[in-house]
């Protein structure tokens, strides 16, 4: 039993019930105040989910396209400029033991293609020409969109498949044998259209035809431009430095190899370093908030000093005072913090979904943005709150 002259000790329901009273009488306040606390939380959450979101995304495409394809294209030489490939290049390197496909491509830069033959010649659309070899779509994963991809007799005879951007710029929207381009100076049927080819972006911008029909249509030279290998994923490092001397063994030095997922990793980084950036905006306007709720909280001791005065008048010790109003600063900022982690959900999962993403929300941003507000509402009441402790009874009455 407390003796008569001990004060009442307040169980933490009481303690959630006072504090609660402060937020339900300034409700206009505490919305705005708790707001500030909201963007911040809002704007951390959706940066982690929409990044993360953006990441697995890119990392089940990666996985799916793979990551053992190198390319193979001529680099520079000292003496003459541009280097070509040796037309054998394809040959050797399908020699390597650990390379299980190879094919290549070669641009034909004499050749133009315009969709009919009275569209002025300055006017070709930015659409390249290049032959391909029939096994280009397996080594570099594309995948045709409409129509067909060549075999061993149409590779031979004017037909041609376009890129995704090159139909586009051509106004093609579907193949068909009444379909045809002006190429080169002579008609070729479209026989299909590629989906982009997120590996071989240059593809999509290409009119594509057979590798004996550019030689004997076009005059191709028959020097390829780029060759496409895939190889065993243990050994893509091991390929990767003997492609150039297995390429062009007299000149190796004229060769680059290059490994196109390489590109879509890089974007991942530079994802996660903007990813970054956004972070600490976030965090400076959590930290904004938070001076918002420090700021309310100031004046809520100087507005309610009379009711400082009665409670001490009937016995509420300092500890209790200091104790009711730095809950009233948690609840404030955990209000903000709900609201801000259901906003930046919602963001995170609109904007996946107009991408079709899967909308990922990392537990750290959802438990860390909530522990934050725990720790500025506490940070940001606690100067108030010892302030209202410190209240002379006779003082804060006197107010009155």
């Amino acid at each position: 039993m407390p003796s008569v002259d001990s004060p009442a000790r307040l169980r933490p329901r009481d303690v959630a019930a006072v504090g609660a009273v402060g937020l339900r009488t300034r409700p206009l306040r505490v919305f705005l105040s708790a707001l500030g606390i909201a963007i911040g939380i809002a704007a951390m959450t959706a940066v982690a989910g929409i990044s993360t979101s953006s990441r697995a995304d890119l990392d089940d495409r990666l996985a799916a396209l793979g990551t053992d394809l190198l390319t193979v294209a001529p680099g520079n030489s000292l003496t003459s400029g541009t280097a070509s490939l040796p037309y054998e290049a394809p040959a050797t390197i399908a020699r390597i033991g650990p390379v299980r496909r190879v094919a290549a491509t070669g641009l034909v830069k004499s050749a133009k293609v315009y969709r009919n033959d009275r569209i002025p010649a300055a006017r070709s659309g930015g659409v390249t020409v290049s032959a391909a070899h029939l096994a280009l779509p397996q080594t570099v994963g594309a995948h045709l969109g409409r129509g067909t991809w060549f075999n061993a007799a149409t590779e031979r005879y004017p037909a041609t498949v376009l890129g995704a951007s090159a139909a586009d710029r051509l106004g093609i929207g579907a193949p068909g044998p009444d379909v045809r381009v002006y190429l080169g100076g002579r008609w070729f049927i479209v026989v299909g259209i590629l989906d982009p080819v997120p590996l071989a972006p240059e593809l999509d911008a290409a009119a594509l035809v057979g590798w004996p029909a550019a030689g004997t249509y076009l005059g191709f030279d028959g020097h390829p431009t780029t060759v496409y290998t895939r190889s065993a994923d243990a050994a893509v490092a091991a390929v990767r430095d003997v492609l150039a001397r297995t390429a062009n063994p007299r000149n190796p030095n004229e060769v680059k190899v290059s490994r196109p997922s390489d590109a879509l990793a890089a974007r991942q980084a530079t994802d996660k370093a903007f990813t970054g950036l956004l972070l600490g905006l976030g965090a400076v306007a959590l930290l904004v908030g938070g001076v918002g709720v420090a700021n309310t909280m100031v004046i809520t001791v100087l507005e309610r000093r009379a009711e400082i005065g009665l409670r001490r008048s009937l016995g509420a010790t300092r500890g209790q005072i200091r104790t009711q109003f730095l809950v009233e600063s948690l609840m404030l900022s955990a209000l903000g913090g709900l609201a801000g982690i259901t906003l930046g959900t919602a963001v995170t999962t609109g904007y996946a979904s107009t991408r079709n993403w899967d909308a990922i929300i990392p537990a750290w941003a959802s438990a860390g943005g909530f522990a934050a507000t725990l720790l500025i509402g506490a940070a940001a009441g606690l100067y108030p709150a010892i302030r209202a402790a410190r209240l002379p009874p006779t003082e804060a009455l006197s107010a009155t």
